[in-house]
């Protein structure tokens, strides 16, 4: 009897956590079969090379354009967070659409179908100014992680984040590669935060995102060249198109005909909710970094940022330790996110355009050259850092080599997305149509204006 108590008595901790871990179970399991959560879990499954391509698209030297626009102009400019949106996204969709359409980069489509020497010169334009971005990034990235920790150099801090982005690109299986930038693009969310840690006022945000206000001085130009040649940028056209096809050879889709002939309508339904959904928040955090800059800096006669460590270090004594950790957080992880891809782009270009064997999903041993041009992209972008060159003057020059490179690269992703011969059921609609040559017109029209100002 007394031993049957004591059983009872030592066997009660066993019972009750088993009952806790059953209990567990059943709670996961009606979690996981709600509506909301199982819709929220296949929506974060369906993001992918759209998600990451719309945040590289806020990278430090975004992040300094954008900052540069809230302090010297107020919200007077902010309008282009929302304009920006439907030209980007269109814009984006149609290189995914290729991609996956065609089955190959769009380097080799623009040489299959139009002028190689163009496709040369404008590779070779896009190395220049990406090698520019990145060395602009590799800077602000380093100056950033020095407002939270400044007993570290600049220098080693420089070598270090290069380093970590080469290994990660080099030596990381695509599989895994291609999840880290995913779940990297939430740091962005920093900038959401920091905005509504400050006070704005809103009523005023609204009224200008609606109601466009432009002054056509030259500075001001020069601004709006710099914010669509960040937003709507040829690097982004190549990579959104080279990781459609990534990720058609991740599902075992390996030669070219088999990725042609795979497409289905279901896939351009999920690459277009992949697509517009990275747009969409690439141009939320544009929104709120020029919201928040113009609501402490302008407003408190701040009108010059020349990089984003500065815009972080302006923050603090009107905004508090937490907006300016939030803010310098966000540069490094999405200059994280954003190198690799500025290095990745240009090297998908230069080996389709030279047809050399390219491909993350590659290892380094099987691609020597598509590895070999990142590498060399990455070495002078460190260069950069230590030949002093100015980070205004390198933002300025990165822009205005996108706004020449832009209108031309995306006349041909116009032409081959419109073809009904290379894109058969999958060509673009009228109205993509439509939103493609205005944006064509658009980016030309900015882009000389602004070479013409920049050249007096």
């Amino acid at each position: 009897m007394r031993g049957s108590i004591l059983g009872k008595i030592f066997n009660t901790p066993n019972r009750v956590l088993k009952k806790s871990v059953e209990l567990e179970r059943e709670i996961r399991d009606d979690l996981e079969n709600e509506k909301p959560v199982k819709e929220v879990k296949e929506y974060w499954k369906t993001l992918g090379p759209g998600l990451t391509t719309g945040a590289a698209d806020d990278d430090p030297s975004g992040i300094a354009t954008y900052s540069q626009m809230g302090a010297s102009r107020g919200f007077d400019l902010i309008w282009l967070s929302l304009f920006s949106f439907p030209l980007m996204g269109a814009i984006q969709e149609m290189c995914a659409r290729i991609g996956l359409t065609t089955g190959v980069g769009l380097a080799t489509n623009i040489k299959r179908h139009f002028s190689k020497k163009i496709l040369y010169i404008c590779t070779l334009l896009l190395l220049f100014a990406n090698v520019f971005n990145i060395g602009a990034d590799l800077g602000a990235m380093a100056k950033g992680a020095q407002l939270i920790f400044p007993g570290i150099e600049f220098a080693f801090l420089v070598l270090g984040f290069a380093a970590l982005s080469l290994g990660l690109q080099i030596f990381i299986p695509y599989k895994k590669y291609s999840k880290y930038l995913k779940y990297l693009a939430l740091v962005l969310f920093a900038y959401v935060f920091s905005a509504f840690s400050v006070v704005t006022n809103w009523g005023e945000v609204f009224k200008h995102l609606v109601v466009p206000i432009i002054s056509f001085s030259k500075d001001e130009i020069i601004l709006i060249c710099a914010a669509f040649g960040t937003t709507i940028s040829p690097y982004l056209f190549f990579w959104q198109t080279s990781q459609e096809v990534e990720e058609q050879i991740l599902k075992g889709e390996e030669t070219e005909k088999a990725r042609r002939t795979l497409n289905t309508n279901e896939n351009i339904h999920k690459m277009r909710i992949d697509v517009w959904s990275g747009m969409f928040f690439s141009n939320l955090i544009m929104f709120f970094i020029i919201a928040t800059s113009a609501a402490v800096l302008f407003g408190s006669g701040i009108t010059n940022i020349a990089t984003a460590a500065d815009a972080a270090l302006a923050l603090k004594p009107f905004a508090g330790n937490f907006a300016f950790t939030l803010f310098a957080i966000g540069i490094v992880g999405v200059g994280l996110l954003a190198i690799p891809i500025l290095a990745g782009s240009v090297s998908y270009a230069m080996s389709e355009a030279f047809n050399w064997k390219e491909g993350l999903y590659r290892k380094l041993k099987q691609a020597t050259a598509f590895y070999g041009v990142i590498i060399i992209a990455m070495i002078l972008g460190i260069v950069l850092n230590f030949i002093g060159l100015d980070p205004i003057k390198t933002l300025i020059y990165s822009a205005v080599l996108n706004g020449i490179i832009s209108p031309v690269i995306l006349f041909f992703i116009v032409q081959i997305s419109a073809s009904e011969k290379i894109m058969g059921d999958f060509k673009n609609k009228r109205l993509t149509n439509i939103i493609g040559w205005l944006t064509v017109g658009l980016l030309f029209a900015v882009s000389l204006t602004a070479v013409i100002f920049i050249l007096r």
